[in-house]
């Protein structure tokens, strides 16, 4: 598995990371065989949330890493916290502290990699959010510190008052969601690509070293469903097919290789527990396209260039 730095860090982490937000729905039996199946292609980088089936997610997982010969050692564990479900965003420190005591419970662990706050809060006080980071840290319950769907000025709003560097942001990103990009190759144009909806960010974590974690990169919408395999797609399935027949893959290493092939350094979230799905995913971190490739792709999921 390709290794990426995390962050402003030295620590290498896999270019991809298992998202387990499906696990609420898969027995003890099934879990164990999507965390191997990662595990065995190089995946050992966990990511949940305390939503995730209310909590169940997290708890099948911790039933199901214990039947397992893996260690807590062998895994980055992250899981993320800020979202009160069909009630409110809460940055407050007193939800984050009861959120992450929630999440060591429920995975029956002494602390998180990785501790990542979920979407923003129109509420957010940083200096409140700084008070609660510096008490995890300092009682050995997180590691590292990350946010999800943050711009630039949301998150350099929130870094300006931690002592600790925030390492990633997880952004929606894949090739029915490029809209990161496409605004830039739209410069000084007037059609819709050409509005920055992200804040610059992709440019804005080069610049300064933050790890983007790509969620959803098989997805068209938020979620609607995956284009792999749909027929609504036609031409961007033919193209994937396509350099999977050259590659010797499947059409999730291609779909995944043409995120990773980014220069950013994108971590890749793999949502799947379908442990085939899993394992030629984990094949596209291998794969180098070509430039032509990689636009070939892009202009198949129905962009365009000027």
């Amino acid at each position: 598995m390709k290794q990426i730095k995390m962050g402003c860090t030295t620590l290498d982490i896999p270019a991809m990371a298992l998202g387990i937000m499906r696990m609420d729905k898969k027995t003890i039996p099934e879990a164990q065989v999507a965390i191997q199946a990662a595990y065995d292609a190089g995946i050992n980088f966990i990511d949940s949330a305390d939503i995730y089936g209310g909590g169940k997610s997290e708890e099948i997982f911790d039933k199901a890493l214990k039947q397992m010969h893996l260690k807590r050692e062998d895994l980055f564990i992250q899981s993320k916290t800020g979202i009160v479900p069909g009630k409110r965003y809460d940055f407050s420190k007193k939800h984050i502290l009861q959120s992450v005591d929630g999440i060591l419970d429920r995975m029956q662990i002494d602390y998180l990699d990785s501790l990542v706050l979920h979407r923003p809060d129109a509420l957010m006080d940083p200096e409140e959010v700084a008070e609660a980071f510096d008490a995890l840290q300092a009682s050995g319950k997180v590691r590292f510190f990350g946010v999800s769907n943050f711009d630039s000025a949301q998150f350099e709003l929130l870094q300006n008052s931690l002592s600790q560097r925030l390492m990633f942001n997880q952004l929606q990103f894949g090739l029915k969601h490029t809209g990161m990009i496409d605004f830039g190759m739209h410069m000084n144009m007037a059609d819709d690509s050409s509005i920055d909806r992200d804040g610059q960010f992709l440019d804005y974590a080069r610049l300064h070293r933050v790890t983007v974690q790509a969620w959803s990169p098989f997805q068209y919408g938020m979620f609607e469903g995956t284009f792999i395999n749909n027929d609504g797609f036609p031409k961007l399935n033919a193209e994937l097919q396509k350099l999977a027949d050259k590659y010797n893959v499947g059409k999730n290493a291609i779909a995944a290789a043409w995120i990773l092939c980014h220069p950013a350094n994108i971590q890749m979230l793999v949502g799947s527990m379908n442990p085939k799905h899993i394992q030629d995913s984990a094949k596209g971190a291998d794969i180098q396209l070509t430039r032509q490739e990689w636009y070939d792709l892009y202009l198949a999921s129905g962009n365009f260039l000027a």
